[in-house]
């Protein structure tokens, strides 16, 4: 049996991840120490960085994933540059479990937008007078679990249980 086109009616069924746009939300660069900061270091500078996602329903089926990722580099306690980036994509999803969509949105949406906002933040370190910063691979699996542990104990901080 078919469903009209010559496929079975589970393949019709199948679960659907589709990229409808990718943008920049928002992107700041600052170098507020150059040209000093240009200058060859006595050491390597200390890099932190911090990503978050977010996401937000769009319709029933699309869904506005943002990443957002935050980084500064500090030398001899002076900062040589800082960024904020928030790169976002529109993701329709079809035919996934309902208890499914939550990780897919919140694990494989941002895997899907990383490597896009790793090269802006690479050619803005550059453009900026600094070698490249490339950013390691991010687990959004661990990522995912930290912030689903981080919320049960928030919602669990307050109650006593009883027997």
């Amino acid at each position: 049996m078919t469903n009209g086109n010559g496929t079975p009616p589970e393949a019709a069924q199948a679960p659907q991840l589709n990229v409808l746009a990718q943008y920049t939300k928002d992107l700041s660069f600052e170098n507020p120490n150059a040209p000093s900061s240009l200058q060859q270091q006595s050491q390597p500078p200390q890099i932190n960085i911090q990503i978050n996602v977010s996401a937000n329903n769009l319709s029933e089926q699309e869904f506005e994933v943002t990443l957002s990722v935050e980084g500064k580099a500090e030398t001899a306690g002076k900062m040589m540059f800082s960024f904020e980036l928030a790169y976002a994509g529109v993701f329709r999803i079809a035919n996934v479990p309902k208890e499914n969509l939550h990780p897919l949105v919140m694990i494989e949406c941002p895997r899907l937008l990383f490597p896009f906002a790793r090269e802006i933040i690479a050619t803005a370190v550059r453009d900026g007078g600094f070698p490249p910063l490339m950013l390691d691979p991010v687990d959004f699996v661990g990522l995912y679990r930290q912030n689903m542990e981080r919320q049960m104990a928030a919602q669990g901080g307050g109650q006593t249980g009883q027997a």
